[in-house]
């Protein structure tokens, strides 16, 4: 299984954003950080900030922040929205399912229960957990430290 970075950069944002909980962060803050193009986290931002996982401010002096306390945001969550689910294997597709064992194959069943304990073990995780030692993720995103 693979997540998409899609989904890899959503998750990056909400924690450089939990990491940075005092201030409004740039989108170009996040980019440099993390050595991703800009453009690339643009559509991420927008969809978390539909999602209320972010609030995005306008403007000249805007930026970024958690819409959310950390301790809500909910990883298994995240996942849920950023990735399309009813791809992971086309049986999971009613509308564009062409396999002929559709309904006797095991396959996917055993698929969907792997899924099932998958972000049954991301659901345990929020995104405060994921920051819990800001000291030594700040150290390694251009050498910031926390007070």
């Amino acid at each position: 299984m693979r997540l998409t970075s899609y989904t890899n950069y959503a998750l990056r944002i909400l924690m450089y954003c939990a990491l940075h909980p005092d201030k409004l962060v740039r989108v170009q803050d996040i980019s440099q950080a993390y050595g991703i193009s800009r453009a690339h986290l643009l559509k991420a931002t927008r969809q978390l900030g539909q999602l209320g996982y972010l609030e995005n401010v306008r403007g000249r002096t805007g930026g970024i922040r958690l819409g959310k306390s950390p301790e809500a945001i909910i990883v298994g969550d995240v996942v849920r929205h950023t990735e399309e689910l009813d791809e992971f294997v086309e049986c999971f597709n009613d509308s564009k399912n062409t396999c002929p064992l559709i309904g006797v194959c095991k396959l996917s069943v055993l698929f969907a229960a792997g899924l099932k304990a998958f972000f049954a073990e991301l659901d345990k995780v929020t995104l405060a957990d994921l920051v819990s030692h800001p000291a030594a993720l700040l150290s390694r995103l251009d050498g910031e430290t926390v007070e």
